[in-house]
């Protein structure tokens, strides 16, 4: 029988409600979380045993979607169960796993799962910050080994007003959105968009949102304290015979660490010019030399990978000692030193815009495509749903760090990094209505060693400036670092590889000269002070104000003119009313444009804006002339070149516009009387009318050719007058002849 127990606190004037006992009793922990109607379900479970010869902790984190959450069925006229997982769902599954990643003993070989799954969803609260509550809760009250608990939260601010975990209709009207994890003192995982917010102001968001971090985690631990496990122990020791072997094992690392260590200052410092893939070719060799003396101590053999096994977190030590005793660097520079920047735009003629960017040995090449409105994406997820205009795509071959690997297309990491780039690019892009294109920019990673996503964010900037697209400002990023251990802490300028190890962070910060657009944190500590995040926001402005600088010397505004190779818009205005006689039954008519014109598409939006894409000028001038005269008003006295399209025994119809037509009365047809229609018309016969009447009510036009001046009548014959009486005048043209004199115009019968 459930044991339903229910937790709660007041949270940003919502109820935050924490239930155990209902769900999920099979997992080592779960429950769910509610913040108004949103709830989501989180389990956590470790395998019982370890995976042997493993060198990394597997730890697996998933967040599923489901649209039944929002009372919706998948679109797909064929697929109805949820897929592949959407590019929202990896997002939030990477914002968990970072998150909580930080706070596990990474010597665990155990598999731990954590799932969250979206139970209801009332489109008004995110779930992926109670996601993370949902998993730091379950982790805690489980048997899983882990140093929590921590919170999470969300911060805005809208009109100079911090907000607490706004709706999504506030969060559009916010200056930034800051999604952070941690605890009321250190901040562990960051994800942020940001409206070109001052440094400043950033800063104080993060110092808002730690103040308020205390009422989640102070409810998940009464969880704890009311239904929590004991904690399992993987890495104890529980038989003599693996106590012996830890000893051996801790007596080789004893015995090889100051040989590694004098190899760190050989292979690393006394060669600071060294390439990434050389130095990991130097952490192999430093193996092989360790493994050497090892044998040359009479170690046995089977023993000698406990001593090379350190080598790696050694070699990440050391080169964190040296920042903090000597600020020294394995490449020679100072600790705020940006890496030397190769900048291009421009490099391939037929592509609609290209940037390379390269810092240090990370390069990246972006390019630019540029396409109709047509060619928006849509989305399709339990969150999000509608068009996306721009879009940024990010690749990450395996030869880009010297490695060989099966190409599967993009995983978490590069959809992760490519949605960074984007976001980070949002803020200055201009607003549909002064430029309808799509957009999409593609970064492909040649080379890597150090953030990228932030050559990507650079290499976007030059993409979409050299495609003329005018953006307000460029964006540049970069990644900054942490050298920490026990004695203190150092903030670095733009890591590399060896910078990222234990006791370091990935602080990636994106912005324009007036502030910033995106953040992304991860590390590799129990939390960041707000010490270290306001030192980083100080350096980080300054080495981002260089890039910019640097990047202004080759692109300093948009192109002029876009690629010639790229298409145009053209757009016009029209009634809503009208979509109709655009479209055409069945599209008939829209269709005939495009075929007609040699136009690539037309896209109609619901308020009216019709926009006509072509690479070819003319073609677009010819479809917007005929969407124009298909849509005009038509007013009495205007003359119009128009065909003959039927004759009848009264008249003719000619088409004047477009899907226009209008009645020339016979009387109408010339400056006589006409006694036969095809005397002056036939089908097909290119004719000038004058509009005499608009009947708007019958939705009928009375048009005229003879009061038209622009047709040549001379070419018709004119009808001869019939012969008169003597003495009486003659017949009025298209009239009857005078009757005699004398007679009566009744005629005469017996009398």
């Amino acid at each position: 029988m459930n044991n339903v127990q229910r937790f709660e606190v007041e949270w940003g004037g919502k109820p935050l409600i924490i239930e155990t006992g209902r769900f999920a009793g099979a997992a080592g922990g779960s429950c769910t979380v509610q913040y108004g109607e949103t709830i989501v379900l989180a389990a956590v479970t470790m395998s019982e045993y370890k995976r042997e010869g493993m060198n990394w902790f597997p730890l697996m984190v998933d967040y599923e979607e489901k649209l039944y959450a929002a009372g919706r069925i998948k679109g797909s006229r064929f697929i109805k169960v949820e897929g592949r997982p959407t590019d929202e769902a990896v997002l939030t599954s990477r914002l968990i796993d970072r998150a909580l990643r930080p706070l596990f003993d990474d010597r665990i070989r155990n598999d731990i799962q954590v799932i969250v799954t979206v139970l209801q969803f009332d489109e008004e609260n995110d779930p992926d910050i109670i996601s993370i509550i949902g998993a730091s809760c379950a982790l805690h009250m489980s048997n899983v080994p882990w140093n929590g608990p921590l919170g999470a939260i969300r911060v805005g601010q809208i009109d100079g007003e911090w907000v607490i975990n706004p709706s999504y209709e506030a969060r559009g009207k916010s200056i930034m959105d800051i999604s952070f994890a941690g605890t009321s003192e250190k901040v562990v995982m960051v994800e942020a968009g940001a409206n070109e917010a001052p440094d400043k102001d950033v800063v104080e968001a993060f110092r808002f949102g730690l103040k308020h971090m205390a009422k989640p985690i102070e409810l998940i631990e009464q969880v704890r304290k009311a239904v929590g496990k004991e904690k399992s122990d993987p890495l104890a020791i529980t038989s003599d015979e693996e106590r012996m072997a830890e000893e051996r094992k801790t007596a080789v690392e004893d015995l090889a660490r100051p040989f590694i260590i004098e190899g760190v200052k050989k292979y690393f410092f006394d060669a600071p010019k060294a390439t990434k893939i050389e130095r990991r070719t130097a952490k192999k060799m430093l193996s092989k030399d360790t493994e050497s003396f090892l044998l040359e101590k009479e170690i046995d053999p089977s023993e000698v990978k406990y001593g090379t096994g350190i080598v790696e977190t050694i070699v990440e030590a050391e080169v964190t000692r040296a920042i903090l005793e000597n600020d020294q660097r394995v490449d020679g520079r100072k600790l705020d030193e940006v890496r030397e920047l190769i900048i291009e735009a421009g490099l391939f003629k037929r592509i609609h815009g290209s940037g390379n960017f390269s810092r240090g040995e990370t390069q990246v090449l972006s390019m630019l495509t540029i396409g109709s409105p047509g060619d928006e994406q849509t989305l399709d997820g339990m969150e999000t749903r509608g068009t996306k205009r721009y879009f940024h795509h990010y690749n990450f071959p395996a030869y880009s760090v010297g490695e060989t690997k099966p190409i599967r297309g993009p995983g978490r990491r590069e959809i992760g990094h490519g949605a960074l780039a984007e976001k980070a690019l949002l803020p200055v892009l201009p607003n549909k209505e002064d430029f309808p294109y799509t957009l999409r920019v593609v970064s492909e990673v040649l080379m890597s060693n150090g953030s990228s996503s932030m050559a990507s964010t650079c290499g976007s900037t030059l993409a979409l400036m050299d495609g003329g697209v005018p953006i307000k400002r460029a964006v540049a990023g970069l990644a900054m670092g942490l050298a920490s251990n026990e004695s203190g802490w150092k903030v670095i300028t733009d890591i590399q590889d060896l910078e990222d190890g234990k006791g370091g962070m990935d602080f990636k910060i994106t912005g324009t000269t007036e502030g910033v657009t995106a953040i992304q944190m991860d590390t590799k500590t129990d939390g960041l002070t707000m010490d270290i995040v306001e030192e980083t926001f100080q350096k980080s402005a300054v080495a981002r104000q260089s890039i910019l600088d640097q990047m202004a010397e080759v692109i300093s505004e948009p192109r002029a003119e876009m690629s010639p190779f790229a298409p145009r818009i053209i757009t016009v205005r029209i009634k809503p009313e009208q979509i109709g006689l655009v479209i055409g039954p069945g599209g008939k008519m829209i269709n005939e444009i495009i075929a007609e014109t040699g136009v690539q598409t037309i896209d109609i939006e619901e308020d009216g804006l019709v926009m006509i894409t072509s690479i070819d000028q003319e073609a677009a001038q010819k479809a917007h002339r005929w969407i124009t005269d298909l849509t005009r008003q038509i007013e009495k006295g205007e003359v119009f070149k128009g065909k003959v399209v039927r004759v009848m025994d009264f008249g003719a119809i000619v088409e004047f516009l477009p899907g226009k037509d209008g009645m020339v009365h016979v009387s109408e047809l010339a400056p006589w009387r006409v006694e036969k229609v095809e005397d002056i018309v036939k089908m097909g016969d290119e004719v000038s009318v004058k509009v005499l009447d608009v009947d708007t009510v019958n939705n009928r036009i009375s048009l005229s050719m003879k009061q038209s001046e622009d047709n040549d009548f001379s070419k018709f014959e004119k009808p001869k007058a019939p012969q008169s009486h003597s003495g009486a005048r003659p017949p009025r043209d298209g009239g009857r002849p005078p009757r005699p004199s004398g007679t009566s115009h009744k005629p005469r019968g017996d009398r």
